[in-house]
């Protein structure tokens, strides 16, 4: 079980912030977040899952966050709402707040522009000149930011993210460590057997309340900016290449890979190791599965997978030998249907 936490919680104190109905004790208080299985006195579980419904019987946790249709399965304080798993979350956060380890500016840091008081900056940072920070902007150790960049207040750079020049990340934003922001985009003209470099003289836009994982790259724009809209959730090891627009409350899982010029919509969904090729154009509320890969715009949301079932190696080799044939098949059924039609239909 975790350590006990220094901040504390009733459930009224914690409802009157995160909203919700209490039934049962009001006053009991809360220390950690816990599974059903796993807690304890001066826990809160939550019930998300129909399937773990039955743990609510033995659960030995001070309260649990449920929904209203499992309130009467659990006798003791209990919190009613919609959605457990996101209340867990807020709870979760409440009691558990980012807390840097370090106030204000490491003698190591190396400064060309002016900060907040109140901005925390680490060991062997390098913020260079036309930089705006937000209050309470943390940059933790080995960071490295442009001329120009903008942080909006209250975002976290973890350590060794790079911000190259004139990028902007919004406010509350989160950046893990190793994470690249704005390096230049995979532009090359061709010319014989050589390849011409192209400036990238974009930028990249950041939205408000993004999370960005550690080592995920976000390409500089060719001429217009790369821009990450608010509130986008991206994992670790995810790619996105030049002038991509990702819109609002997309998320995408690890080792995702976005090429140049694609355009998501809102509430957009990739999942892991999800490939997008370049200049397409991405219905808002789509959902593309794991391994699946993209090569054409999606006009209609919906579930789009691309992934061939796994098999054993010999099954898979015999399938995809038919896959490689179904081509001169199609031909012969359209020739077959032509013979048919002329022999007993048209007489």
């Amino acid at each position: 079980m975790a350590e006990t936490n220094e901040l504390s919680f009733t459930l009224a104190e914690i409802a009157a912030q995160l909203g919700g109905d209490v039934l049962g004790d009001a006053q009991t208080r809360i220390a950690r977040v816990a599974s059903l299985a796993a807690a304890g006195d001066g826990d809160i579980a939550f019930l998300s899952n129909p399937k773990l419904r039955s743990q609510l019987a033995t659960c030995r946790a001070s309260a649990v966050i449920l929904r209203g249709d499992a309130a009467a399965d659990f006798p003791g304080a209990r919190i009613v709402t919609a959605n457990p798993y996101a209340y867990y979350a807020r709870v979760a956060t409440l009691l558990n707040p980012y807390q840097a380890g370090f106030n204000g500016i490491h003698a190591s840091a190396v400064l060309e522009s002016a900060v907040p008081a109140s901005t925390s900056i680490g060991p062997h940072v390098s913020v260079g000149k036309g930089v705006t920070l937000g209050e309470g902007v943390v940059i933790n150790a080995g960071c490295v930011i442009g001329d120009g960049v903008s942080i909006g207040d209250g975002s976290v750079l973890y350590p060794r993210v790079t911000v190259y020049d004139g990028c902007q990340i919004g406010q509350r934003c989160i950046i893990h460590a190793g994470a690249v922001i704005g390096a230049d985009g995979f532009g090359f003209a061709p010319d014989g057997q050589e390849w011409v470099k192209i400036p990238q003289i974009g930028r990249v836009l950041i939205g408000n309340d993004v999370e960005i994982g550690a080592n995920t790259t976000v390409d500089r724009g060719a001429l217009d900016d790369t821009i990450v809209e608010d509130g986008c959730k991206l994992d670790n090891l995810v790619h996105i290449g030049h002038n991509c627009v990702i819109g609002r409350n997309s998320v995408m899982a690890g080792c995702a890979g976005i090429a140049g010029s694609t355009v998501f919509g809102e509430h957009c969904i990739v999942g892991g190791a999800g490939m997008v090729s370049g200049h397409l154009n991405i219905a808002a509320g789509t959902t593309i599965s794991g391994g699946s890969t993209l090569m054409k715009s999606i006009a209609k949301p919906g579930v789009y997978t691309s992934v061939f079932p796994i098999d054993t190696h010999e099954e898979w080799l015999r399938n995809a030998s038919h896959l490689r044939r179904l081509s001169k098949l199609a031909d012969r059924i359209s020739e077959l249907e032509k013979i048919l039609k002329q022999k007993y239909i048209e007489g």
